[in-house]
């Protein structure tokens, strides 16, 4: 009989299956306490469950780990590693650390089937969605690495200590065409029985997935990051394809809802790539402005990241700052991405991990799946 791997069950599952073995809840909350907020994967090790209950435990359930296939360290103390998933398949995960924070970059797709002809993760094709337990253990292999978790589990209590302090839903894959893997997994990192992030330290990307934005905004409370990259349809139609489904009309409303009754202070990240001569223009600049200066916005201008096979060069320095001076001047809050771990193909754009058995999925067919998530009062007709 095989053993219930406990990774990625929220305090609602975790909950639930505990019940299943006709155990109280608050056992649950106590399993999910070590496994993620002290990065224990020993049950025998669980020294405040009952022994009946921890002998139990060995029996029935585990906590699987994922396999390291190599990990590399850039010289400006970004760290990669490349974890090992089941069918042969291997994704990316990518630790940032700055003076006041540690952003850990999580994939939650095997590739990515949206094709924007910037990313060489979209090079690549989908092969699958990756599941919670994937995603999350992400998250508990990167703490074990940094060596985090053993502190915490002698006991210290101090988050500010923590080396990872903020995670973004931003490596390879569209995070929220794997909505429903996607979220249990965003609840265990804010969950006080989970990781017991603050929701402005969790950041999902998308590149602009109408239904799902909806959706997410219905169902928890992080932070918002569009990959717009154009201020015009014409161009994002080519850069990012999914735009002919969604448009920046639809996109914008959508953004709009997501920040509704929220604080003054709240607002959309938008990305933009800088890249040369195709969207680095005063006048696009100017056109940004236009779209965003009467919205709650931030823009984070990213120097491209060549990747083999592309044809797109980086943006000048001059240019992106001119572009970004631009924004500013027009009122829009816009900054410069630092690029970090390009030495050891961790930054944006570059991750590509292994992905066997492509499958090229047109874009009809994500929407057609993605239509069926939209709130029915939004939908075409209604």
């Amino acid at each position: 009989m095989s053993k219930l791997n406990l990774f990625g069950l929220d305090r609602a599952a975790m909950r639930e299956q505990f019940a299943a073995w006709d155990e109280k809840p608050f056992r649950a909350d106590q399993v999910m306490q070590w496994i993620y907020g002290r990065g224990v994967d020993d049950f025998a090790a669980m020294t405040n469950l009952a022994k009946n209950l921890r002998a139990k435990l060995v029996e029935l359930a585990e906590v699987r780990i994922p396999e390291l296939i190599a990990e590399q360290c850039s010289e400006d103390g970004t760290r990669k590693w490349v974890l090992r998933l089941a069918g042969g398949n291997a994704v990316e995960t990518v630790y940032i650390p700055e003076k006041d924070r540690g952003t850990l970059c999580i994939s939650s797709q095997v590739g990515c089937a949206l094709d924007c002809s910037f990313c060489s993760t979209g090079k690549q094709g989908l092969n699958r969605n990756m599941t919670t337990a994937e995603i999350i253990s992400q998250v508990w292999f990167a703490n074990r690495s940094i060596g985090v978790a053993s502190q915490e589990a002698k006991g210290s209590t101090n988050k500010a200590k923590r080396a990872i302090t903020n995670v973004v839903f931003m490596g390879m894959g569209e995070p929220l065409a794997n909505f429903n893997e996607v979220l249990p997994a965003i609840r265990i990192l804010l969950d006080d029985y989970g990781y017991g992030m603050s929701k402005r330290r969790v950041t999902v990307s998308t590149s602009g997935l109408v239904p799902f934005m909806d959706r997410l905004h219905e169902a928890v409370d992080v932070a918002l990051a569009v990959s717009l990259h154009a201020p015009t349809d014409a161009l994002r139609d080519e850069l990012v394809p999914i735009n002919r489904k969604y448009p920046i009309a639809d996109l914008m409303d959508a953004c709009d809802r997501y920040i509704h009754g929220k604080p003054n202070r709240a607002h959309v990240l938008y990305e933009y790539v800088m890249l040369d001569g195709v969207n680095d223009s005063p006048a696009e600049a100017r056109a940004l402005a236009r779209l965003l200066g009467q919205r709650q916005a931030k823009v984070n201008l990213i120097p491209f990241n060549p990747f083999p096979g592309t044809d797109y060069k980086r943006s000048p320095a001059q240019r992106i700052v001119a572009f970004r001076d631009i924004l500013n001047k027009h009122g829009v809050i816009a900054t410069v991405r630092r690029t970090r771990g390009d030495d050891i193909d961790a930054a944006c754009g570059q991750l590509v991990g292994r992905v066997q058995n492509r499958q090229r999925q047109r874009l009809g067919d994500i929407a057609v799946r993605t239509e069926s998530a939209r709130p029915a009062s939004l939908r075409p007709g209604v």
